[in-house]
């Protein structure tokens, strides 16, 4: 793998990161993907200290991902059956829990990036007060909200199935790892 280390006019530097890989396993709740695994990108950015959340909004754009907003992470668990979705943190922390009950547990800090599949559960357990991510989704693709609850699978299962394939790293662009990962 070799994703350059470069700064982007804003001042961000995008730094050589392999991600974490974690494959999650359907709970009979949440579906998470089979197909595709979370990747979480640890310290990929080191953001300017004047808007880095703007920054960050840039690079996914460059990079294909849209749809862009700042908020943080809802405190329960959801998924969206209908797109991939990425999340970069520009402010504090949050320990973060992934594929639903038992799931994965993570800590976020600034500069952390998760690439979340379409069907994986995320919920924030808890978080600073100043905790901010910017969260995208690949051009094209549209979201809607899941819970788990009875009655949203099969739907949601044959939604999933259908979600193409991002056709870039919202971080790296075009030869980034989610192209590695994540296959048909």
């Amino acid at each position: 793998m070799d994703y350059i280390v470069r700064v982007m006019e804003a001042g961000a530097v995008i730094r050589e990161c392999i991600p974490l890989v974690q494959p999650l396993a359907d709970t009979g709740v949440i579906p998470n993907n089979a197909k595709c695994p979370l990747l979480i990108y640890q310290g990929a950015l080191v953001l300017p200290k004047r808007n880095p959340a703007g920054t960050i909004e840039e690079l996914f754009q460059k990079n294909l991902w849209g749809g862009t907003w700042r908020d943080g992470i809802y405190p329960y668990h959801h998924y969206h059956s209908t797109a991939h979705e990425a999340l970069a943190c520009y402010g504090g922390s949050a320990e973060v829990q992934l594929g639903g009950e038992p799931g994965v547990t993570y800590t976020i800090h600034v500069g952390d990036v998760l690439l979340i599949p379409a069907g994986t559960g995320h919920k924030k357990l808890s978080g600073s007060e100043d905790f901010a991510v910017v969260g995208g989704y690949p051009k094209g693709q549209d979201w809607d909200m899941c819970y788990g609850k009875p009655g949203e699978r099969p739907r949601a299962d044959e939604n999933i199935a259908r979600v193409p394939l991002p056709r870039s790293d919202p971080i790296y662009g075009k030869d980034g790892p989610v192209t590695e990962y994540w296959k048909r």
